[in-house]
């Protein structure tokens, strides 16, 4: 499988009906910086959202999905906002299989800098980099939360472990 077929953006990792965003924009506030907040609803708040639709559609498994949030009051020209979503897209693109499933909202929080296009796609690009990285981390301190611990290696002292109740000098070790 080639590189460029596995990091695609297809449309089931799009996130496109209000009732798709609530979830993401009410739960976990995963990153916040300079431009953007990241925000996630777990794989069950996805489920729940896609069930209360009216048309039967069947429930893929779950994966990481993308919407945005990119208004007018932060970013007035529509050419920043688009090369804002433009960025931010590509970015999960290259992230998405990399990321634990949920639905991911990534919001403008403040006014952006008045700069070059270039640079506002290179801070938006550095900035987006952090938060999907920081998502992955999350992802995966989460799922190591849920396996149980890893026994530790028992302390070996004459062959005899410490499990088998053994004494020395009349005290158990």
């Amino acid at each position: 499988m080639s590189l460029t077929s596995r990091a695609s953006f297809p449309g089931t990792a799009r996130l496109r009906s209000p009732a798709e965003f609530a979830p993401a924009l009410k739960g976990r506030r995963l990153a916040r910086g300079a431009l953007f907040v990241l925000s996630v609803a777990p794989p069950q708040a996805m489920q729940d959202a896609s069930s209360g639709d009216t048309v039967s559609t069947p429930v893929a498994a779950p994966e990481a999905r993308l919407g945005l949030v990119i208004g007018k009051r932060y970013a007035p020209l529509s050419v920043s906002r688009n090369a804002i979503k433009r960025v931010i897209r590509e970015a999960f693109r290259h992230k998405r299989l990399a990321l634990p499933a949920g639905d991911y909202v990534v919001r403008l929080h403040t006014r952006i800098p008045s700069v070059s296009l270039t640079a506002l796609k290179h801070m938006t690009r550095l900035e987006m980099d952090g938060h999907w990285l920081r998502a992955a981390r999350a992802g995966q301190a989460d799922s190591r939360a849920g396996r149980p611990p890893e026994p530790r290696a028992r302390a070996v002292d004459n062959a005899v472990t410490p499990d088998k109740g053994a004494e020395r000098d009349g005290t158990r070790v």
